[in-house]
């Protein structure tokens, strides 16, 4: 039994031994294949890093053809430097859009006196007030897929399509002003719609080459505007006289079209937009900024044009001045606009861009309720063309940038879009109003209720910007 024992557990210790020899064996084996198959993979380490970079190279390049934007699309021109040369040539051709999309509105009252007192003399205010109306009003609700269209498409060819409308609607009412809705649909709808693809990228593109001197850059470029309106009215009402009111749209059709042509050539973007799942981005409507904004722009809107529809018949009827005084007041209201767009946005700088453009709407109010409601003489009149003239553009001027400085200027083309939602709405309600209300209630002849239409609304305008003004800082004395 012993010698049993004795001899198996020799034959187990014999066996282990055996099996850690091979063990050992197997390591040693297993350790040569290793450094076999290292040797080979450092010879084939080179080869493989060299196939890496050609993918990665492959790869860099599909990328590269797939995400270069076609020639319909948005482009950008990041690698230019802000407040730089080709910032001030996009403001100037923005200044040149504004000056026949912009001026052909403001210049309108001269077309409504004419119609009022030799083409359509049967026809009330209010009607002939709708095509004045819709030329604004059109264009600022057309403005969120305006918006749209310039962060997707390439804005040149925006503005060239803008231009190419205004100037084709124009023609077009021409041959169709012997009825007042032929007029609404063309010298009102069509060409407002183009006016909203050049309106929108003229005043939000520039915020985005400029930070220092953006109020002053959107000033210039609103000044447009005025500059427009300062010397298409006596232009239009030279052409009307001596040609009639035919060739006067087709003569300002085709310098339409020629002149943003050449403006759209340079009216491109900065910055890159990325794409994004929602068109409309509706939330900022949770920014109780924002909504101050929107009432305020609606208040301010629906008061805005009274004075620069009614005040040359106000100064004809009421006061007993000439027809070409009147049509004078209209050129005298764009000029002092023209200097005050341009000194809000030196002024901006100093106080503010939300206080200035609080005290620009109340200081328009004030013109409106002082000087236009108690009295009924030249004087007056006069102060408050020029008074108005100065302070009103302001609301126009100053938005673009307030909105870019709260919201910044990578969308700031869509938001301006939501922003002039409530133009349109201001629009719609307020010219056709205080034509209503002249016509309904002052029969015609008794202006006060109508001025005070619009002096109460840019008081609640002024209001709503002071909300605007705690909303964004509560501390008095803060530039904001």
């Amino acid at each position: 039994m012993l010698h049993a024992k004795t001899s198996s557990s020799g034959s187990a210790g014999t066996l282990n031994q055996n099996a850690g020899e091979a063990n050992a064996e197997a390591g040693i084996s297993s350790a040569k294949s290793v450094e076999s198959i290292v040797p080979s993979e450092q010879q084939q380490g080179p080869q493989q890093k060299q196939h890496e970079e050609e993918d990665k190279e492959e790869k860099s390049s599909i990328a590269t053809s797939v995400s270069r934007p076609r020639w319909w699309e948005n482009k950008s021109l990041e690698e230019k430097p802000v407040d730089g040369a080709y910032g001030w040539a996009v403001v100037v051709s923005g200044c040149f859009m504004l000056m026949f999309s912009m001026g052909c509105v403001n210049s309108y009252g001269a077309y409504q006196t004419y119609y009022h007192l030799n083409q359509f003399p049967d026809e009330p205010v209010s009607t002939l007030s709708w095509i004045g109306t819709l030329q604004f009003g059109v264009m600022n609700i057309f403005g969120i897929p305006a918006g749209i269209m310039c962060e997707r498409l390439d804005t040149r060819l925006v503005t060239f399509v803008g231009g190419f409308i205004m100037g084709i609607s124009l023609v077009i009412a021409s041959f169709c002003d012997d009825a007042v809705w032929k007029l609404m649909l063309t010298q009102g709808i069509v060409f407002s719609i183009g006016a909203s693809l050049v309106f929108i990228p003229a005043t939000s593109i520039p915020s985005q080459w400029f930070t220092e001197r953006r109020a002053l850059a959107v000033g210039v470029v609103v000044a447009g505007s005025g500059i427009g309106g300062l010397w298409l009215t006596p232009a239009t009402n030279g052409m009307i006289d001596s040609l009639g009111t035919g060739w006067a749209l087709r003569i300002t059709g085709i310098i339409v079209f020629a002149v943003n042509s050449a403006a759209s050539l340079f009216m491109r973007n900065r910055l890159s937009i990325r794409s994004r799942e929602k068109i409309v981005d509706f939330t900022v409507f949770r920014d109780i900024r924002f909504d101050f904004i929107f009432i305020g722009a609606i208040c301010g809107t629906t008061g805005y044009f009274t004075p620069l529809f009614n005040l040359p018949t106000y100064a004809a009827q009421v006061v007993g001045k000439s027809e070409s005084f009147s049509n004078n007041l209209l050129t005298i209201i764009n000029a002092a606009s023209t200097v005050g767009r341009i000194g809000t946005g030196q002024l901006a700088p100093l106080l503010g861009t939300i206080n200035t453009l609080g005290l620009c709407t109340l200081i328009a109010a004030l013109s409106i309720l002082v000087f236009w409601l108690p009295f009924e003489t030249t004087g007056t009149v006069l102060t408050c063309a020029i008074i108005y003239g100065l302070f009103c553009g302001g609301l126009i001027s100053l938005l673009p940038v307030v909105m870019a400085n709260l919201w910044g200027v990578q969308r700031i083309s869509t938001i301006i879009g939501l922003l002039y939602l409530a133009n349109f709405v201001g629009t719609m309600v307020g010219a056709p109003s205080s034509g209503a209300i002249l016509d309904n209630i002052g029969h015609g002849k008794d202006f006060k209720n109508t001025i005070t239409f619009s002096g109460v609304f840019m008081l609640c305008s002024f209001f709503f910007f002071v909300l605007l003004r705690f909303a964004t800082s509560r501390k008095l004395f803060e530039r904001v």
